[in-house]
């Protein structure tokens, strides 16, 4: 499934470019406004749009519009799209939970991996980057907050402990180098219904993590709900899907 299905019925062609460029240019606003707020430069805050089940011909318009930063989930629908859109200057980034058997199609396509968070997995990545003979993969160490209230992580991470020991091995992988770190703000544990102190937190791992590797400056962190919340704690890159693209109709 390449999400061609989840456009929603009757936004095709010029209404639908319409209908990106409305929520693009909101997006903007919010990302303009909390960067004021926070006494930030607009440019120091990247949007990265996350285009999961939505149709390549979506990525198109918003390509026309200005937007290089994408970012998929899913592998299968990750690759078809990034191919489908090979002719154009983007930047692509995975941000699901990546299998070591989904490794060598993501570096395919993918410039940024988010959601690096375990060694067998730094092990995968270099062994395919080292393969391919490409450019650096950019890794991102994602923390799992939830796990300092001593809970699982559904959605994959580390516990903020765990951060240096995964930054250590993947400083020291060939064809890798370590950008920073993202999170997703818990629905459970001390963090949870507190977006901020969430990438609060983030921000002091980040810190910690440039302390012993300076170029690792990036923090992913906030979505359409809290992109706010997550620029005024510092967040360089804001991963938005449903506030550009529209929220899918519910079925049946």
């Amino acid at each position: 499934m390449t999400g061609a299905e989840h456009t929603p019925a009757g936004a095709s062609g010029a209404a639908r470019r319409i209908e990106l460029t409305t929520g693009l240019a909101r997006v903007e606003e919010r990302i303009a406004r909390a960067c004021a707020a926070a006494d930030r430069a607009r440019e120091d805050v990247t949007l990265v749009v996350v285009s999961k089940t939505y149709p390549a011909e979506d990525v198109r318009i918003l390509a026309d519009l200005g937007v290089r930063q994408f970012a998929e989930n899913r592998d299968q629908e990750a690759a078809a799209k990034a191919a489908a859109c090979a002719d154009l200057p983007l930047t692509w980034h995975f941000v699901g939970q990546l299998q070591r058997n989904k490794v060598r199609s993501v570096l395919g396509y993918a410039d940024y991996v988010h959601s690096v968070d375990r060694v067998r997995l730094v092990s995968a990545l270099s062994a395919e980057a080292v393969r391919r003979g490409r450019a650096p993969l950019e890794c991102l160490i994602q923390v799992a907050l939830e796990k300092e209230s001593g809970l699982g992580a559904a959605r994959g991470g580390v516990a903020p402990d765990a951060v240096d020991e995964l930054a250590d091995a993947l400083a020291e992988a060939p064809g890798l180098r370590v950008a920073g770190v993202m999170t997703v703000a818990p629905l459970e544990g001390a963090y949870a219904g507190s977006p901020g102190a969430a990438f609060e937190r983030l921000g002091e791992i980040s810190r910690g993590l440039r302390a012993r590797i300076p170029a690792a400056t990036m923090v992913s962190a906030g979505m359409s709900a809290d992109l706010e919340e997550a620029i005024l704690a510092g967040a360089t890159h804001v991963r938005v899907g449903s506030a550009v693209l529209g929220v899918r109709p519910a079925l049946g």
